[in-house]
C-alpha cells in the first residue's frame, strides 16, 4: 500500500488475463468483437493446441464464447469476447497504465 492506503497496481492484475497469449486473444477480440480460430492462430503465432487450451481457460472464466460450426464442409470455430471479458481486459489495461505512470514518474 502507498501512503494513501491504496494497494499497488500489481495487486489488481488478473493472472488469467495477464498471460501473454490470453491477453493477446482478448485484445484482438476487443478490437474485432469476433474472430475465427485460424485468424487468431495466425495473428498470435500459436499452435492449434496452444490456442485451444488458452480459449478453454478464457471460456471457463466466462471471458470469451466459443462457437463451433461449419462453413460448407469445413469445421469453423469462432470466438467472441463477452461483456465480462471486455470488463476484465479494461481492468487489466487500467492496472498496466497505472504501472506505466508510476514508472515514468519514478524514472524522470
Amino acid at each position: 500500500m502507498n501512503a494513501e492506503g491504496a494497494p499497488h497496481p500489481t495487486s489488481t492484475i488478473n493472472d488469467v488475463v495477464h498471460q501473454k497469449a490470453r491477453l493477446g486473444i482478448l485484445a484482438v477480440l476487443a478490437e474485432a468483437d469476433r474472430a475465427d480460430f485460424t485468424y487468431l492462430k495466425s495473428l498470435l503465432q500459436l499452435t492449434d493446441g496452444n490456442l485451444g487450451r488458452h480459449l478453454e481457460v478464457l471460456a471457463g472464466q466466462g471471458l470469451v464464447q466459443v462457437e463451433k460450426g461449419y462453413s460448407g464442409r469445413r469445421p469453423r470455430t469462432r470466438v467472441t469476447i463477452t461483456r465480462t471479458g471486455r470488463q476484465a481486459l479494461e481492468e487489466e489495461m487500467r492496472a498496466i497504465r497505472e504501472l506505466l505512470r508510476r514508472f515514468d514518474e519514478g524514472s524522470g
